[in-house]
């Protein structure tokens, strides 16, 4: 029989493929959210809080794999993170596979902490670390959704810095490999897609392919930090971003990886072909 994996965060934009992927596959799959909501008819579902330790040990049973996605808008996840991964690993969990990011480096406060836990305790693992999500300009509660949708605006303050957007069900796709593959894959995968595109690169796209007049607003720092918190992020959160903002123009994630092709078989998907699927949301 194979093992039984849960999936955290199930009702997101890579758990929900990932869980869908891993019963196609026929895995025995246990998705959580924070309500008792099933998301799937072949799947068990239970509720499960990072906060609530008393939602943590039916969530963990006869678990031998799982995928974690981190506590949101938390500043440190990795207190909760690691304590609950060191109960998972003692109730017999071997396989983990949790969700950061490429701008996050192993032994990075946050989720490289988690990322080196892993590495040092965990039996069998994967660290995927994906750039920026293609999802976030569809996303109507995404500042990017919210603002393509109102006014047609992408706010930032990445300048001319260039990021390899991905797809979250190229995300899913291998998050799916590393956690149904025989031989545990023990590595962080840095996962882009085909290309590095700019913000104004985005804005063209998307004119392109709806017929509406997108832009660019370049934003300096603070006034990216202001945009944020307007929408409602906290100011810690919006800091983070604003300096995630700067590593983007400084460079640091203009690169393209062969990850999606070399884990899975196909290409990643691309940003225009993903704006023609969801062109329907900006016009």
């Amino acid at each position: 029989m194979k093992p039984r994996i849960l999936v955290t965060g199930a009702a997101g934009n890579t758990g929900r493929p990932l869980a869908q992927g891993l019963v196609a596959e026929g895995f025995r799959v246990r998705t959580t959210t924070r309500n008792t909501t099933p998301l799937l008819p072949s799947a068990e579902h239970v509720r499960f809080d990072w906060a609530d330790p008393t939602t943590h040990d039916a969530a963990l049973e006869g678990v031998e794999r799982m995928y974690l996605l981190a506590p949101g808008l938390v500043e440190d996840p990795s207190v909760l993170m690691c304590t609950f991964i060191e109960r998972a690993l003692a109730r017999g969990v071997r396989r983990v596979v949790v969700l950061s990011a490429s701008a996050i480096p192993e032994g990075a406060p946050g989720l490289g902490q988690v990322h080196r836990f892993l590495r040092e305790h965990a039996p069998e693992w994967s660290v995927l670390q994906p750039s920026w999500f293609m999802q976030n300009f569809t996303d109507p509660h995404h500042q990017h959704g919210a603002s393509l949708r109102r006014d047609g605006t992408l706010r930032s303050a990445t300048g001319e810095g260039r990021v390899g957007f991905v797809d979250a069900e190229d995300i899913a796709a291998v998050g799916v490999r590393a956690l149904a593959d025989e031989a545990s894959h023990d590595t962080a995968h840095v996962i882009t897609g085909p290309q590095a595109l700019r913000y104004d690169d985005l804005a063209a796209v998307m004119s392109k392919v709806t017929g509406r007049s997108f832009r660019h607003v370049h934003l300096g720092p603070e006034e990216a930090r202001q945009h944020m918190q307007d929408a409602g992020m906290p100011e810690t959160y919006a800091r983070l971003l604003v300096e995630l903002d700067a590593r983007i123009r400084e460079g640091a994630e203009d690169r393209v990886t062969d990850t999606v092709q070399r884990i899975t078989g196909r290409p990643p998907r691309d940003f225009e072909t993903f704006a023609r699927a969801h062109a329907s949301v900006w016009r």
